[in-house]
């Protein structure tokens, strides 16, 4: 049985998961690994380029990938969609935001043609992937779908 104290969370420099106490009265958390600063349960983390490869190659938790662009305006509408989803899935995925104008080859590999594209990820594999915004409603039974 899961210690409802702790959720796991993917450390964002080696890809390990990790639990995470939700107690942790501000005290720095670390990987077991490699001892690095895990992210907060429930954030939506912008890794750099090897960041997100340790992640993708390591998590075991199903990774919720927004491609975006600064200059999108359905990527605005959608970003507090996908916080509010991130904070509420914490412990069940990861969701990670890529910049395309930032990582264009990151974009290309994943063949992201429109922005916003959301893909989920696990262990490696793609699961499923949808473009454009949706209502808050639309999008959570996507991504509860694919998890």
């Amino acid at each position: 049985m899961a210690d409802k104290n702790k959720v796991k969370v993917s450390c964002i420099q080696c890809g390990t998961t990790n639990y995470y106490p939700l107690d942790q009265n501000g005290k720095k958390v670390v990987c077991g690994r490699c001892h690095q600063p895990l992210p907060q349960p429930g954030s939506v983390i912008e890794p750099s380029l090897p960041q997100v490869q340790a992640i993708l190659q390591h998590s075991s938790l199903p990774i919720l990938i927004d491609f975006y662009s600064p200059a999108c305006a359905p990527c605005h509408i959608m970003n507090p969609l996908v916080d509010s989803l991130a904070q509420r899935r914490k412990g069940e995925l990861m969701a990670v935001k890529i910049n395309v104008d930032l990582y264009p080859q990151l974009a290309a590999s994943f063949r992201v043609q429109a922005v916003p594209t959301f893909i989920i990820v696990n262990k490696g594999h793609e699961r499923g992937r949808t473009s454009g915004a949706m209502s808050e409603a639309d999008f959570a039974l996507w991504v509860a779908s694919l998890i």
